[in-house]
């Protein structure tokens, strides 16, 4: 089972420097975050689709179907209730749902999964260490990047060892299939206590490896990746740029908005 997201492409965009993909992801999380129109938001989520096609990373999307599907539904649920409208079309005792709120539901889902789409791409398009060197080149210490390199690193590892848990389990006999919701989610509570002790096995063993090496997070760093920023990384971050001014221009000008709120 590939637990892993990124997808090794030759593609214009994975030859991109880290420090690229960093800053672009982020003018893409702006971008995403301007307007809470449905159909302003629907264009952000086929541009961010578009280019999840020319990253070629459209497998994660597909790996992820499921869960941006239902970040959609949920939000189209339960948005109404929480954001009011001038235009009622429901309404019971305090719950009342607004042409406006309905509205706006529909765009928080779009942004939610847009969020998750636009990091999927840079998952899709950044191995761990061109991540770990562009905070580090961005200017972030050597230890916090370090750490944050490594936790990204055993989200995957965790998420493989439950699953082999699970399979392992399931091979002996263990049945999840049958029973309601409630009963299949009991029956996964005692699964964690194999994948807690894996967990500080793991942990523990990380340590003394990197104990063993002498690593010292202080110590001056040579790399073996060595990228440089070339035209075609000021051309992304200058088209990104431009985009992100052009969309917070139109919302500044009322466009793009249901509610008078993020």
């Amino acid at each position: 089972m590939n637990i892993f997201l990124y997808l090794d492409e030759n593609t214009w965009f994975h030859r991109l420097d880290p420090r690229t993909k960093i800053i672009g992801v982020l003018l893409l999380f702006g971008i995403v975050m301007v307007f809470n129109h449905p159909l302003y938001m629907a264009a952000v989520a086929l541009g961010l689709v578009l280019l999840a096609a020319a990253a070629k990373a459209l497998p994660n999307f597909r790996r992820m179907r499921y869960i941006l599907a239902l970040l959609v539904v949920f939000s189209t649920v339960l948005w109404p209730f929480f954001a009011k409208g001038p235009t009622p079309l429901w309404s019971w005792g305090r719950l009342e749902v607004s042409r406006e709120s309905l509205m706006y539901a529909v765009a928080m889902g779009l942004r939610l999964a847009s969020f998750v789409g636009a990091g999927l791409i840079f998952l899709s398009i950044t191995t761990n260490e061109e991540f770990t060197q562009g905070m580090i080149r961005l200017g972030l210490p050597y230890p916090v990047a370090f750490a944050f390199s490594t936790a990204l690193r055993l989200v995957p590892t965790f998420a493989g060892a439950g699953a082999t848990i699970v399979q392992a389990q399931i091979s002996r006999g263990l049945d999840l299939e049958s029973g309601n919701i409630f009963q299949r989610a009991g029956k996964f509570i005692p699964l964690g206590v194999p994948l807690f002790i894996y967990a500080i096995r793991h942990t523990n063993m990380l340590a003394m490896a990197l104990e063993s090496k002498g690593f010292n997070p202080g110590a001056p760093r040579t790399w073996y990746l060595n990228p440089q920023m070339r035209q075609a990384d000021y051309i992304a971050l200058g088209m990104l740029t431009v985009l992100f001014l052009a969309a917070l221009f139109l919302r500044l000008q009322g466009y793009g908005q249901v509610l008078p709120r993020l």
